[in-house]
């Protein structure tokens, strides 16, 4: 169990200024006599995770604001920047098709997600644009040439959602910023995937869509649902997510990491925001949903 607000209503204004950048790393081993690399069944993401200041100072935010929302629907635009090698769907050049199927799955997770009653996001593609960067298409985390292509590409507000799409090649399926770094950095704001990870794509088993999904759970204000491992005092700030002692590989169903009475369930490897395998991958808790509400409303929605 993961002590923290779980907050139903919000606004106020937000005073962090801190930028935080999630950096979700896989390690999946590349081929490059071919040019196409190969993705075993291995972990999703390697977090760096935001400072315990930064952290208090958000909960705190978050605690303090005070907007309720009742049948709502958030819409949010996605600006889609497809960044390829050259032509052709073998250097990166994902179709538009295989885009839509994306943010399709995104809006039926989130549908499922979301209890009859309450807030559901909506996504929908607002532009498509595709650019020829061989650099670009390699970028991954690590790498500080990302400001540059950001830079150039980034459309919208904090309420829109800028994703990038390219073959990173460095050991990542994706990553993203939180919505509280928006004020501070705002042209770095969005998520950056793997094409591969795409529905369909070439990273299996890790191709049916769950990296964006779990992505945009970090740009809505979600942590990783084993922050903090066994500890009653610290974690993803969601009550109802059961402790987790690490992250969850494959789909070890029934695993039970933190034992004894103060953790009660078993590990949440069903969560998207787990590094199980996006087949294992089912479901937000109502306490998520909540706080990607409340961060959202309160650090994206009207800026």
């Amino acid at each position: 169990m993961k002590f923290g607000p779980v907050v139903h209503f919000t606004w106020a204004c937000a005073t962090l200024s801190s930028l935080v950048m999630l950096g979700c790393a896989g390690s999946h081993s590349a081929s490059s006599e071919s040019g196409i690399y190969v993705y075993p069944a291995v972990s999703r993401c390697g977090t760096e995770t935001p400072s315990r200041e930064v952290r208090a100072e958000v909960e705190r935010d978050l605690a303090q604001s005070r907007q309720v929302y009742f049948h709502s629907t958030l819409r949010i635009p996605i600006y889609v920047h497809v960044i390829r090698k050259d032509y052709g769907v073998e250097n990166g050049d994902v179709s538009e098709l295989q885009i839509r199927h994306q943010v399709n799955y995104l809006n039926q997770v989130f549908a499922r997600s979301t209890q009859s009653g309450t807030v559901v996001f909506q996504f929908a593609v607002a532009s498509i644009d595709r650019t020829t960067n061989a650099t670009w298409y390699q970028f991954g985390v690590d790498d500080l040439g990302q400001d540059a292509m950001k830079y150039a590409l980034h459309k919208g507000t904090a309420r829109d959602l800028n994703l990038y799409i390219n073959g990173m090649n460095n050991g990542h399926y994706g990553w993203s910023t939180f919505p509280w770094s928006y004020q501070a950095s705002p042209l770095r704001d969005g998520v950056v995937i793997l094409n591969g990870s795409m529905p369909g794509g070439s990273a299996a088993p890790n191709n049916l869509g769950n990296t964006l999904v779990h992505e945009v759970g970090h740009w809505l204000g979600l942590y990783h649902t084993f922050e903090g491992g066994c500890s009653t005092s610290a974690g993803d700030y969601v009550s109802d997510t059961p402790a987790e002692a690490t992250a969850a590989q494959g789909c070890p169903v029934g695993r039970d990491s933190c034992t004894g009475s103060q953790f009660p369930g078993v590990d949440p490897i069903d969560n998207f925001m787990d590094y199980s395998d996006d087949g294992c991958m089912t479901r937000f808790t109502a306490g998520q949903i909540d706080r990607m509400v409340s961060s959202y409303s309160l650090y994206r929605e009207n800026r």
